[in-house]
């Protein structure tokens, strides 16, 4: 707006002063245009007045003029006024879109106002060059910024950059054609805009509420008439390219780049890697967008070019960033490898490095179809991906679904793409070698299948070094493989066939079954490595399954009885009839390890503890048979127990244990099974008793069956509860020696528990009674009855000669345990709660001769 002042101070008639005042009312009447509500919160202040100078004269908005302007006749100047003072109101509160703009609150005690002609003055505004950035440093309330910008084709897309500022509020625009139809609107940051036909547009840049203040910067670059376009040579598609490094400057729209590939190409497009939020698009001739460009990947060109590309920083801040386009598609640049031979790949490996958010890459070249592997050391391996790929850019395999063998479809030459994970920001530094798994070339000497062979000792020189084990099987058979490392590692290990193709695919049981006659091979390797290793070793073990051969065999046993000790991982089995039978397998020193059962056809028919065989024959047992990584060696002895199930031929012993001779027993060696007669009916409740000084390095396993070999209980519930007989009767305790013992005597009492107690009875008096412990006397029984107790009773006993301690229990008529077991002690007093009825007390002790005073009295009184 242009203001025309008088031509000198007499002629300014209050006539001129109420044209001012109308043409204020006007102005201020005319609707704001609002996206939010009143940017003025309750406490906002009214903003302070705006001065503009000229050369001669000062007016002030806001205020009433107290003196007459000069004679001559004055222009508002055109550069933008001296900013408004920032006011910092609330945080606009939301409003729908039907309720009106609240008023603010103004302090009563500033009477200036803005003058209306002032205060929507656009200050920013005019043409916008195309690649050219401008700042605006003040919009303000209701005020329009336009600005003009010119494309000379029909269809145009703009790159646009509309800087959020760090005013108030952060602005809004939308783009109009020379008709004032709408073509787009712009927030901040970056975006795009379609034009229509070739002409000018208009920007208008708003505040989103009727008061407030912001600043912006804004630029647009055209896709199809950049102002720049940098073109990239041959050279940029090369791996060994370093790529284009930039600058963008803050609140720039994009930068271009234009260049030309054969159609059908395959970009290996890096992640625009910088300092801030890099990415772009490719273009083809007809401006068609073929790929986006932010987080790196593939990009075919798929259309014919030449191709542009325009690169931003979302947000409008200044950066530098890398961009890298390699041709993966008849790749230049990379490094050759040789097919390597199995064994020490030696000059036929590889190596690089690669960067965060980079690649590296290899070439090969192979002969015929075949499959090969694709070899890392595991230490490298997690830090990158790889990929293989054909000349036209085609995926053929990945690390993640190819761990075994990648299968070359024909005859040529395929890059390897090895890429950082970005998991860490150091270079990797790595070796690579890929391996023909077609052949025998560097394999060991063939081998056998037989379980009784020794196993195979393997070297391994270099880090992505692949051995081959070969051996002879015939069509059917179950092949089962092992491997340990001696030193240090994990070792990978699997079979193939003569072009060398995977064949364990099978789930659900253990081994493979070979499909056809003729020669295989174990593939295998350790995965882990380091600088200072020179040779490692592991070993191997490839064995037949199904009718195996090399096997000691195992007969039916007896419990009391120890089996033998032997070498070899594997037992045949002689069943005499299907049914359950009891399968243990202790290493000679006692400690338990566990084996698996296979038909002979090498099904799994059960593992070690109860085995049901379905048929009476022959049977192959293997220790740690589900295991893969772990050899055994010949020389490695162990136990096989296989008993029947239901214990048969056991030792009968008394359910009065606190009244007779305790049972002693003894185990000769690893394996052996004990098992005991237990004298009590079913429905009776029984405990378990043995010297206070066993510790259960040394105390047996204990578990009680019925007569069917049927579960009722085992040690913790025999020892601190009391087990109750609900099976078939006759029942069995069945001991076997603790883990690491597989030799030595114990002893042990049962004693009946449920009905009317048989013990003694234990006074209630200061004398209470004497129990007598010794070698054949380790628990004592006192009874009280039912009213001859309270409902709290306190028991003491103190050890009044000889050596040991001991510990207190107290049952109810039903054998259920009330009180104890405690621990151990010399002397000691014990509360407990009991319930109505007569009750047994079982003082358990040392195997050592003692005596011990034991009392009790009514707790609720004393």
């Amino acid at each position: 707006m242009r203001t025309t002042l008088p031509a000198c101070p007499k002629n300014r008639t209050s006539r001129g002063l109420l044209r001012l005042a109308m043409a204020a009312v006007a102005v201020l009447t005319v609707p704001a245009f609002l996206v939010g509500p009143s940017a003025a919160g309750a406490s906002g202040t009214a903003p302070a007045a705006t001065t503009t100078r000229s050369a001669t004269t000062t007016v002030t908005a806001g205020a009433a003029a107290k003196t007459a302007p000069p004679a001559a006749t004055t222009t508002a100047p055109t550069t933008a006024p001296t900013p408004i003072a920032a006011i910092a109101p609330t945080a606009p509160a939301k409003r729908t879109a039907a309720e009106p703009a609240a008023e603010p609150t103004r302090h009563q005690t500033a009477k200036a106002t803005r003058d209306p002609l002032t205060r929507y003055r656009p200050t920013c505004g005019g043409k916008l060059a195309f690649g050219k950035v401008e700042t605006c440093r003040s919009i303000v309330d209701r005020q329009e910024h336009k600005w003009t910008v010119t494309t000379t084709v029909d269809e145009d897309v703009l790159v646009t950059q509309l800087g959020r500022g760090s005013g108030e509020f952060s602005v809004g625009a939308s783009v109009t054609d020379a008709a004032g139809q709408r073509a787009c609107f712009l927030s901040v940051d970056s975006g795009s805009c379609q034009l229509g036909a070739a002409g000018t547009y208009t920007i208008t840049v708003t505040l989103p509420y009727a008061t407030g203040r912001g600043d912006y910067t804004i630029a647009v670059e055209s896709t199809r008439t950049p102002s720049a376009c940098e073109t990239l040579p041959e050279s940029y598609f090369s791996f060994g390219s370093p790529g284009v490094t930039k600058s963008l400057p803050a609140g720039a729209a994009a930068q271009c780049y234009t260049f030309d590939q054969p159609v059908n190409s395959v970009l290996q497009v890096a992640e625009p890697f910088g300092s801030g939020d890099f990415q772009g698009q490719i273009l083809d001739a007809s401006y068609e967008s073929l790929c986006e460009i932010r987080y790196g990947g593939m990009c075919t060109l798929s259309t014919p070019g030449p191709y542009r590309l325009l690169v931003r920083e979302y947000y409008g801040t200044a950066g530098s960033y890398t961009l890298k386009m390699p041709r993966l598609s008849n790749p230049v640049g990379c490094q050759a490898v040789t097919l390597a031979s199995f064994g020490d790949p030696g000059t036929a490996a590889g190596g690089g490095t690669v960067r965060k958010a980079d690649v590296a890459c290899h070439t090969f070249t192979a002969a015929a179809a075949i499959p090969v592997l694709v070899r890392f050391q595991r230490l490298d391996d997690q830090w990158i991906w790889w990929d293989v790929y054909d000349t036209t850019g085609r995926a053929v395999c990945n690390e993640f679904e190819n761990q075994r063998f990648c299968p070359l479809p024909a005859a040529g030459t395929y890059t390897l793409m090895v890429r950082h994970q970005d998991g860490t920001d150091n270079d990797v530094d790595y070796q690579v070698a890929v391996a023909r798994l077609d052949g025998n070339d560097g394999c060991a000497a063939t081998a056998g299948t037989s379980w009784d062979q020794p196993s195979v000792r393997l070297h391994q020189t270099s880090p992505v070094q692949t051995n081959c084990q070969p051996f002879d099987g015939e069509a059917g058979d179950r092949v089962v493989t092992y491997d340990s490392p001696d030193e240090y590692g994990e070792a990978f290990m699997w079979l193939v066939d003569e072009s060398g193709a995977w064949i364990c695919t099978e789930a659900g049981n253990d081994g493979c079954v070979l499909p056809a006659t003729g020669s295989y091979r174990a593939i295998s390797y350790l995965w882990e490595w380091n600088d200072d290793y020179t040779d490692l070793t592991y070993r191997i073990q490839v064995r037949r399954l199904s009718n195996a051969v090399g096997c000691p065999t195992v007969a039916v046993g007896s419990y009391g009885i120890a089996p033998a000790t032997g070498g070899i991982r594997c037992r045949t089995l002689e069943v005499p009839e299907a049914g359950d039978y009891r399968l243990s397998t202790p290493s000679a020193d006692g400690y338990d390890t566990f084996g698996r059962v296979y038909d002979q056809e090498g099904s799994i028919v059960c593992g070690t503890g109860r085995c049901t065989f379905p048929a009476a024959g022959r049977y192959t047992m293997v220790l740690d048979g589900s295991s893969p990584y772990a050899v055994l060696e010949n020389d490695v002895e162990h136990a096989v127990s296989l008993l029947r199930w239901a214990p048969s031929g056991c030792v009968a012993v008394s359910d009065a244990g606190w009244r007779e001779a305790p049972h002693r027993g003894a185990f000769q060696g690893a394996g052996q099974v004990n098992c005991l007669q237990l004298a009590s009916p079913a429905g009776a409740r029984i405990v378990q008793s043995q010297p206070g000084e066993v510790t259960g390095d040394t105390s047996p396993e204990i578990t009680v069956v019925d007569a069917t070999g049927d579960y009722q209980c085992d040690y913790s519930e025999l020892r601190q509860y009391s087990c109750k007989l609900t099976g078939e009767a006759p029942f069995y305790a069945v001991l076997n020696a603790a883990v690491g013992n597989p030799t030595g005597a114990y002893a042990m009492a049962f004693s009946r528990v449920d009905g009317p107690p048989a013990c003694p009875v234990l006074p209630r008096d200061a004398a209470g009674a004497t129990a007598t412990t010794g070698a054949d006397r380790f628990v004592v029984c006192f009874s009280i009855p039912a009213d001859q107790h309270g409902a709290r009773e306190s028991f003491t006993w103190a050890r009044t000669s000889g050596a040991g301690d001991a510990r207190l229990s107290v049952l109810d008529g039903q054998g259920i345990r009330y009180c104890g077991p405690g621990p151990y002690a010399v002397e000691r007093t014990t509360t407990c709660t009991l319930p109505a009825g007569p009750v047994t007390v079982l003082l358990e002790s040392d195997a050592v001769a003692a005596t011990y005073r034991l009392t009790h009295r009514d707790a609720t009184t004393s």
